[in-house]
């Protein structure tokens, strides 16, 4: 498959939002969707420690490893440290040997709820302990024995930075995302349809609003748009061409795989337009996170 990068094309590019909503050709959309299934979910973070080291903790979460709940992956760059986990209990913690740190890692599953997928949407947290330094991933409000345990060391600053998706799906698969730090949780469906021509098109509707449509998908199986989110520009880029010509199959799926991306721009360009010269430093601050979801559909579909 080319590089998605590549297959930029200047007049593919549009900006899109609920105002454009009604312009939308209507499709006919296929009668009973077959439901989508998330297969996996990583989730990558990087920790800022207060000695200006920076740590990157990868989450795992999968349906189809049976044997623990979810993996976790940790990197330290300054000492070359490398060290995964996969975690098979509900609740504990342990003590993670590393050249330059201590580390400790404590996690708790035992309230954890879920939605549409194999990460828990509340419930749920995982911490580790870094030098003194606490990095925490999930809630704590509701855990009076977290913090009691966790009370009087200092938080390191911590940011989500990527987020990727493994979907299998036949008319439809939805997602949520959240796209910028200080933005909001969207709820994300992008949808195959028909037209009476039995063309496939792509429509892809965030907050229950259409704000992309793709028409004759066949032929645009590359491409991107620009949607308008939490008053900043995020490029939404889609490849489906192993969809519809001869390819290979994925390795470990044994589908054909689409890409679809969803991509904050940072900085000047993450704006439709500037009312100031110069940003500030918290704007310049703001950290955002991409989601790249590898859509599996079957060969025979």
């Amino acid at each position: 498959m080319a590089n998605l990068a590549t297959c930029y094309s200047k007049h593919a590019v549009t900006i899109s939002d609920s105002y454009r909503c009604h312009s939308l050709n209507k499709v006919s959309v296929t009668p009973s969707f077959i439901p989508s299934i998330q297969d996996e979910v990583s989730s990558l973070y990087k920790v800022k420690l207060s000695t200006q080291d920076h740590i990157l903790i990868k989450l795992t979460w999968s349906t189809h490893n049976i044997d623990f709940y979810f993996t976790i992956t940790i990197i330290q760059d300054s000492c070359m440290f490398y060290k995964s986990i996969h975690i098979g209990k509900i609740r504990g913690s342990k003590k993670i040997q590393s050249f330059a740190s201590k580390l400790h890692l404590i996690w708790d599953l035992s309230n954890a709820t879920y939605e549409m997928g194999p990460q828990p949407i509340n419930g749920w947290y995982v911490a580790l302990l870094i030098n003194s330094e606490l990095v925490l991933i999930g809630e704590i409000e509701k855990n009076q024995g977290l913090k009691k345990l966790l009370f009087g060391y200092p938080f390191a600053k911590c940011s989500l930075i990527s987020q990727n998706e493994r979907i299998f799906c036949k008319d439809h698969f939805s997602t949520k995302a959240k796209f910028f730090d200080k933005g909001t949780c969207h709820d994300i469906k992008v949808t195959f349809t028909t037209d009476y021509s039995s063309a496939l098109s792509l429509c892809v509707c965030i907050d229950k609003k259409n704000v992309i449509q793709v028409k004759r998908l066949r032929w645009n199986f590359r491409g991107n748009q620009i949607i308008f989110l939490d008053g900043m520009l995020v490029d939404m880029m889609w490849d489906v061409h192993d969809w519809f010509f001869e390819s290979n199959l994925d390795h470990n799926t044994k589908s054909k795989v689409g890409i679809f991306l969803f991509r904050p721009r940072s900085g000047l360009d993450s704006r439709l337009w500037l009312e100031e010269k110069n940003l500030g430093v918290k704007e310049q601050e703001r950290v955002s996170s991409p989601l790249l979801i590898y859509a599996c559909k079957n060969p025979n579909q």
